[in-house]
């Protein structure tokens, strides 16, 4: 029976979905968060933009030879075996649900732009925990209403940024840029780092991939949508972020909750641009949190159907891994709780580390995998006629992300390693039950084979058939049962005993 709470994204869909993960709260407080390292921040976003686009590509092909869902884990288990699909499926999840806490951190400071005056630990803990609530509700209602409320979020922040990104171009300011490596170490080495902070915002371009079970056509629409949507992101982002650095004034812009708010307000004077793109920034938040909680469930889904995550994440209700989103939604929010009440400074930049490095893991398996299918030319994997083209692409994507990991620095590979290693235990514990479950299955069907040749060789005995008992034959060896001896034709029993029908002739 057709549920009308479940409906299959189509191609328009699929690119909101993309677009949607990716241009989240990020893009809201990233100007701010690299601008402490100088304009070489600007270029590590336009090689992030060509690495992340040869991702998108990559993602693309993958998902035309394994459309379904769990995206970068189906391809880690496929080329690699199941412990590296159960890392690639673990660190995904992980890395969705501290994204979340991120993007519910960055709510917060946009609240605080348009009801000002009530700045509280208290107060901007129970909004960030709102932000992250709604959207689950939202998922739990199905995916009909997921797809509606990521395609409406993604026109309502679309159109804002991209009116910033061209008409920011006009009020540029040279002024307003600070030196070009304010870090004061290498120029590669800030580049590097900011990098790894900008990754965040690029974070989501495998979204189709992941949900290709829910989307028309994937083997054509997933690569489409994460190539489109990841592009006009980059258009978005790169005119964006200069916009923003050439009408923020440096000194001001390091500091800055709100550096899109203080960017309209530059322009144009007053608040009212500001509480526009607040309330802009609030939406793109709450969308991005909509799709990112689906996607929170469809990894843990995907690797529960293999046996590798626990059963529980096979629940699903109105096209939506129900459990999966609960556990995400409560983990986040224990996060996000934690980290007010200790208090810790830069909770946002915390949390986008941790998230980056979370994100690496699949994606270095994804582009592994590629480069796996092509270099084995496992033709129902790879076109020959695209092989040097793909394997660059591959290579690119994995030196890419790679590059990424190490910029991302010690503390955050250092706390996304916990995060990663805190899996073995599950995996360790699932394998046990997998391998305990093959065990009891063996031992069950060897107890049972020695009754069934009794009561085989019982009755071909009562037909006067020694063969069928295991009795000499005349070349002196026993026949198995089932079998006959050369030229002579089986007989019923032994046709029963081997599984097969009688003879119709008899």
């Amino acid at each position: 029976m057709h549920d009308r709470h479940t409906r299959r994204f189509g191609l328009g869909t699929a690119i909101c979905l993309v677009m949607g993960n990716i241009i989240g709260g990020g893009i809201f407080l990233l100007p701010a968060s690299v601008a402490p390292f100088g304009t070489v921040s600007l270029v590590a976003f336009g090689v992030l933009t060509v690495g992340a686009i040869a991702l998108a590509l990559v993602f693309g092909r993958l998902a035309a030879r394994h459309p379904d869902t769990g995206g970068p884990y189906v391809y880690a288990r496929e080329a690699f075996g199941d412990f590296a699909g159960f890392l690639s499926a673990w660190s995904y999840w992980t890395m969705t649900w501290v994204s979340n806490a991120a993007l519910a951190v960055a709510a917060v400071g946009y609240v605080h732009v348009l009801f000002p005056g009530h700045d509280s630990k208290g107060m901007d803990l129970l909004v960030a925990l709102v932000a992250l609530w709604l959207p689950a509700l939202s998922n739990f209602a199905g995916t009909r209403y997921v797809g509606a409320v990521q395609l409406v979020s993604t026109i309502l922040k679309f159109v804002p940024l991209l009116f910033i990104a061209i008409v920011g171009l006009f009020f540029f300011d040279p002024d307003n840029l600070g030196a070009f490596n304010e870090g004061g170490g290498s120029a590669v080495g800030g580049m590097s780092a900011a990098a790894a902070i900008l990754l965040y915002s690029y974070v989501g371009v495998e979204s189709a991939a992941m949900s290709a079970g829910e989307v028309r056509d994937p083997e054509r629409n997933v690569g489409r949508a994460t190539v489109l949507g990841t592009i006009g992101a980059a258009v978005v982002y790169l005119l964006g972020t200069v916009s923003v650095f050439g009408t923020v004034a440096h000194d001001k812009l390091v500091d800055s909750k709100a550096p899109f708010s203080d960017a309209v307000n530059a322009m144009f004077g007053g608040q009212w641009g500001g509480t526009v793109i607040a309330v802009a920034a609030v939406v793109s938040i709450v969308g991005a949190l909509n799709g990112w909680t689906l996607m929170s469930a469809q990894s843990p889904y995907a690797a529960a159907k293999d046996g590798l995550f626990p059963a529980a994440f096979l629940k699903k209700q109105r096209g939506v891994p129900t459990f999966g989103v609960l556990a995400a939604s409560v983990l986040a929010t224990a996060l996000t709780v934690i980290n007010y009440l200790i208090g810790a400074g830069g909770v946002f930049e915390i949390l986008v580390l941790i998230t980056t490095f979370s994100a690496t893991v699949p994606y270095l398996l994804a582009a592994g995998a590629q480069i796996y299918f092509l270099l084995t030319g496992e033709r129902d994997k790879v076109r020959p006629a695209r092989f040097v083209r793909d394997l660059v692409l591959a290579l690119v994507a994995f030196g890419f992300t790679f590059w990424l990991v190490a910029g991302a620095g010690y503390a955050a590979i250092y706390q996304g390693v916990l995060f990663l290693f805190a899996g073995i235990l599950v995996y360790a514990w699932m394998a046990a039950r997998r391998t305990g479950r093959r065990r009891r299955a063996e031992e069950a069907a060897a107890g049972q084979q020695p009754a069934a040749v009794e009561a085989t060789a019982a009755a071909a005995t009562a037909a006067g058939d020694p063969t069928a008992a295991g009795e000499p034959t005349a070349a002196g060896e026993p026949a198995a049962v089932g079998e006959s001896v050369a030229g002579e034709e089986p007989t019923a029993v032994e046709r029963s005993a081997a599984g097969g029908p009688e003879d119709p002739r008899r």
